[in-house]
């Protein structure tokens, strides 16, 4: 089939989402010289191919998933999608449209430029069966065979159509049965399959069904042997339709109609209704028959010899009756692998297989070729099928419904195809000879020429574009992937030491909104060797105190992500972000600020496995992340900074003229108390309880006593000169904005301002602790906290106890021992001499810090 070379006329086109049409839900029928099309959207447009024109648009009230077309009734059957089945009789349809349908620029337009035609909408009326989960659908002379996803199994029903002149309604359900597989989804909810089933009818040839007047890929007639090999004696004798399922698992169902209907009188075992023919073991989209055997001469009745069923990667299964070597028929199964993945396809004349791929249409042949075979003379029995299927290009890329055309030319094909860029065209080969001879030339067989060279030109010229794009778009994401994997593997391997890319976080106070706000920078600096582009994304986690105590602390938490653009070596990066305090006045303390490097799989791999051009896959279009880890990326932690009180601290006395500060958010007072306060006019007092804790009620105090050594191993030399109050106090601040302005003035005490308001006082002196050890009195520095109110003075407790775990690394490293003892109201911390651990009321004090309030 070297020679085939298709004759291809655009149509007309028509409306398309911006990325293209995916395959799957788009139709083409033909009936006559008219053209039924759906694009998968809410319309299905009338195409009269002898007058080039649109001549009807009907809108339906949902996304069209399925067309079937009766001949003899004049009917259309439409599936749109959790809605149900339309009949639409084509004879009688509303011709009238409001005047909003013909303002609101709802019109197709036709290629060769003819006016736009009006969009009829669909009467709600029209649905003859309303179901949710249906999911496609085929029509057989007076049955309508539906299936739909249940929760848990795939459910075939079978309903009787009313007869024409009747109420357009279903007069209701035959019969019904459960296939043994489980759709894909949730067993609750089932979600919107990603392939929609496949249902094909197979008649033997004297089944009425045989000869009703069925238009589309849905029904054929087997010959006697074939259909008695597949489906066994009873459906012979019964000359009963079967219905053959695809479903999206790969498994070929089928279910004998006769059967499906006395199941609905006396209801019995329902899986014996339904036999596995074979698993493809990947979606499948197609189902049809063929005939491959040439005709004897006194043969009139062309009936198909060859069953084939195509998957979405490209496994074939083909199905002919064939002699073993005892010289008994049995059926012939043969597996072909093909190129894919398969958006579409139909069975031709001629043994003659045509299916799509994004990038091509190609057609086989499974025709023997030879002498007819006599099904009366056994030694010339049927022929086997092909060792191999060799695919033959016709040059056209991105058809994503295909349907053979009744008007073929006698000794050729004409296909009816729709690219993925809403193009409707027909596709003529001649088949009688695939290497035509010279023909005379003359001025309309050359124009002819050039014009047909003109349509091979545009559509290789776009396959080409579109194959570019894919490898472009692939080379990109495996760049990106490296990129993305360098930078994994150059955090992950520096633990310790100084990170290639690092994140430091600092507070400070600021004025937003004429409000005092505490904000958190955060400071993204890439010291390495690597760049971070497209896919990367910086994601901050706020946690307070309160939202950490929650089960659930993770999803309480507030994430900030802003992408990182294009951040090269030795490049930096700030965010600020507001930590509090709230709309009450008050900041829940402590607060963990978490910095991670978020690399998106979705964003970069996604992009390449769907690309934006029309031809893409709809297995990819619908999951594109089946093939990518759960988590959709990769996380890479940076940082994690802790904001407690004594960073939150501000010490406007501490502040020079220039610096002060306009205002300090004061504490957020009662309206009723503002109001009685208004009332009482200047110079009166109220006695509110704020007023009352502070007149009678002494300011809350907690005292921390630690080893002075300690507290010098500590510090170490960088707080040299001054005395060991001063550099505690300096330690404790380092991470405040102030720490300059106490290590200029060399202060020991501090009086602060908390984030509502109120007064924090620091008190740092040296004492002597004469009742902990035997030995003698132990040289300690008490660290007093003094506030009026308790929650303050207890964050800042909670913030000193977190600097002195410190200690117990110095401890490690100086070789010492440490603990921690309760003397009267004080926590107070020390360091045991070597030796004294064999004192009775210190033994049992390990090396642990412990902490109790009272």
């Amino acid at each position: 089939m070297a020679g085939l070379a298709p004759q291809v006329d655009y149509l007309a086109g028509f409306c398309c989402p911006l990325g293209g049409l995916a395959a799957g839900k788009p139709r083409v029928l033909c009936l006559g010289a008219e053209i039924f099309l759906s694009t998968g959207s809410e319309l299905v447009y009338v195409y009269d191919q002898e007058a080039g024109l649109l001549t009807a648009v009907y809108r339906f009230p949902g996304q069209v998933w399925h067309l079937e077309l009766l001949a003899l009734r004049r009917a259309l059957y439409v599936l749109c999608a959790h809605r149900g089945i339309y009949c639409l009789s084509l004879d009688q349809a509303i011709r009238s449209v409001s005047q909003d349908d013909g303002d609101d620029g709802d019109s197709e337009d036709s290629q060769d430029g003819e006016s736009p035609s009006r969009v009829i909408p669909v009467d709600p009326d029209a649905c003859v069966l309303h179901d949710a989960t249906l999911c496609t659908f085929t029509v057989l002379d007076n049955l309508l065979i539906t299936l739909a996803q249940g929760p848990a199994r795939w459910k075939v029903q079978l309903f009787e159509c009313p007869c024409p002149g009747e109420d357009p309604r279903l007069k209701g359900q035959i019969g019904e049965v459960e296939l043994s597989t489980p759709p894909a989804g949730s067993p609750r909810e089932p979600a919107a399959p990603y392939f929609l089933p496949v249902l094909c009818c197979m008649s033997p040839p004297g089944s009425r069904v045989a000869h009703s007047h069925l238009h589309g890929s849905r029904g054929f007639t087997l010959e006697e042997t074939l259909f008695g090999l597949l489906f066994g004696t009873d459906a012979s004798l019964l000359e009963s339709p079967v219905i053959l399922c695809g479903l999206p698992d790969g498994q070929l169902c089928c279910v004998v109609l006769q059967t499906l209907v006395t199941s609905g009188l006396a209801p019995g075992d329902s899986k014996a209704l339904v036999k596995i023919l074979h698993h493809l073991e990947e979606p499948i989209v197609f189902i049809g028959a063929l005939r491959t055997e040439p005709l004897a001469e006194d043969v009139e009745d062309s009936h198909s010899d060859c069953l084939v069923a195509l998957g979405h990667h490209g496994r074939t299964l083909a199905v002919k009756a064939s002699w073993d070597e005892a010289g008994n028929l049995v059926p012939e199964l043969r597996e072909y692998c093909l190129p894919g993945p398969v958006l579409c396809a139909a069975c031709g004349g001629g043994g003659r297989m045509y299916h799509s791929t994004p990038s091509d249409l190609c057609v086989v042949d499974l025709a023997r070729g030879g002498t007819p075979w006599d099904p009366m003379q056994p030694d010339r029995g049927p022929g086997g099928l092909p060792s191999l299927l060799c695919p033959a290009s016709l040059s056209v890329c991105s058809v994503v419904t295909l349907s053979v055309s009744s008007r073929a030319p006698e000794g050729g094909t004409e296909l009816l195809a729709l690219s993925a860029k809403g193009r409707l065209m027909t596709c003529r080969l001649d088949l009688n000879s695939e290497t035509p001879s010279p023909t005379r030339v003359t001025a309309a067989n050359t124009g002819r020429k050039i014009k047909e060279l003109l349509s091979g030109i545009g559509t290789v010229s776009e396959r080409v574009s579109f194959l570019k794009k894919a490898v472009d778009q692939r080379n990109k994401a495996l760049t990106c992937l490296n990129e993305a994997m360098n930078v994994s593997c150059a955090l992950l391997s520096s633990r310790e030491g100084p990170r290639p890319i690092s994140c430091t976080t600092t507070t400070t106070w600021s004025r937003l909104q004429l409000q005092d706000m505490l904000t958190a920078t955060c400071l993204l600096e890439n010291s390495s060797d690597f760049s971070l582009d497209r896919g990367w994304a910086l994601c901050i986690q706020v946690l307070t105190s309160s939202q950490a105590l929650e089960l659930d602390s993770a999803s309480s938490a507030v994430t900030y992500t802003i992408p990182v653009d294009r951040l090269g070596p030795g490049s930096r990066r700030e965010v600020t972000l507001p930590l509090g305090p709230g709309e009450d006045g008050m900041l829940d303390l402590p607060v963990t600020v978490s910095c991670a490097l978020f690399y998106s799989l979705r964003e970069v791999v996604g992009g390449a496995l769907t690309p934006s051009d029309c031809s893409k896959d709809p297995s990819l279009d619908m999951c594109p992340l089946d093939v990518l880890p759960e988590q959709e990326g990769i996380c890479l932690p940076l940082s994690e900074h802790t904001v407690d009180m004594l960073q939150c601290l501000r010490f406007p006395s501490l502040a020079t003229p220039h610096m002060q500060a306009p205002s300090l958010l004061s504490p957020v007072s009662d309206p009723v108390d503002t109001f009685l306060g208004a009332c009482l006019g200047p110079g009166s007092k109220l006695a509110g309880p704020a007023s009352l804790r502070a007149t009678y009620l002494p300011p809350s105090v907690a005292a921390i006593k630690v080893s002075a050594e300690l507290l010098r191993a500590t510090v170490g030399d960088s707080y040299s000169g001054v005395s060991l109050c001063c550099a505690t106090l300096q330690w404790l601040l380092a991470e405040n904005a102030a720490v300059d302005i106490v290590r200029a003035r060399a202060l020991s005490s501090v009086q602060g301002v908390a984030p509502d308001g109120t007064d924090v006082h620091l008190i740092i002196r040296e004492v002597a602790v004469t009742d902990l050890c035997p030995a003698g009195p132990l040289q300690a520095v008490e660290i007093q906290v003094e506030s009026s109110s308790l929650a303050n003075m207890c964050q800042a407790h909670h913030a000193i106890i977190g600097r002195m775990q410190v200690c117990q690394s110095v401890l490690g490293s100086v070789g010492k021992s440490a603990g921690w003892w309760e003397h009267g109201t004080m926590v107070v911390c020390g360091y045991l001499p070597q030796g004294s651990q064999d004192n009775p009321s210190t033994s049992s004090l390990g090396s642990h810090m412990h902490v109790s309030c009272r």
